[in-house]
C-alpha cells in the first residue's frame, strides 16, 4: 500500500483529515502513529470544526515541522527554514485545488465543490512528499 492509499484507509477509519495526512508519513516522521493522531485531533473539519484551513494541509504542514525542525528549544535555528517548507505546501495545494480552505473546497456556501476531502488528502500527501523529499 502506498502513503496515499494508507492516508485514506486511516480516513476510512475515521481518522480527521489532518490524522490521515499525518500519520501516514509516520515512519519518516519517527513518531508513532497514535502520537501523531493525538497531535492533529483539533484540526479536522477545518480546524475544530470551522472549516477554516483544510486539515489535510494541517497535517502535512505537521510533517514539515517534524521532518525539518531541530527541536532546539533553547536557540531554535530551523523555523525560517520550516516556514518556507510550509508555505511551498500551502502554496502548491491552493495552486491544484483553488483554495485552502476547507468550507470552499467543499463547496458549503456555494455549492460548488472544488475537492472532496479523499481527494484533498492525496494531494496533500503527494504535495508533502514532494517538498519535503520523502519517497
Amino acid at each position: 500500500m502506498n502513503r496515499k492509499e494508507q492516508a485514506i484507509a486511516y480516513h476510512d477509519r475515521k481518522f480527521n483529515c489532518a490524522q490521515a495526512v499525518a500519520c501516514s508519513f509516520h515512519r519518516e516522521l519517527g513518531v508513532d502513529e497514535a502520537t501523531l493522531f493525538k497531535a492533529c485531533e483539533g484540526f479536522g473539519l477545518g480546524m475544530g470544526g470551522t472549516c477554516a484551513t483544510c486539515g489535510a494541509i494541517s497535517g502535512a504542514v505537521m510533517a514539515a515541522g517534524f521532518m525539518n525542525s531541530d527541536g532546539n528549544l533553547e536557540d531554535p535555528k530551523t523555523k525560517a527554514d520550516t516556514y518556507k517548507l510550509s508555505r511551498e505546501i500551502v502554496e502548491q495545494f491552493v495552486k491544484k485545488n483553488g483554495s485552502a480552505v476547507c468550507k470552499e473546497l467543499k463547496g458549503t456556501e456555494t455549492g460548488k465543490v472544488l475537492r472532496s476531502c479523499p481527494d484533498c488528502i492525496m494531494d496533500a500527501v503527494e504535495i508533502a512528499e514532494n517538498v519535503l523529499g520523502i519517497r
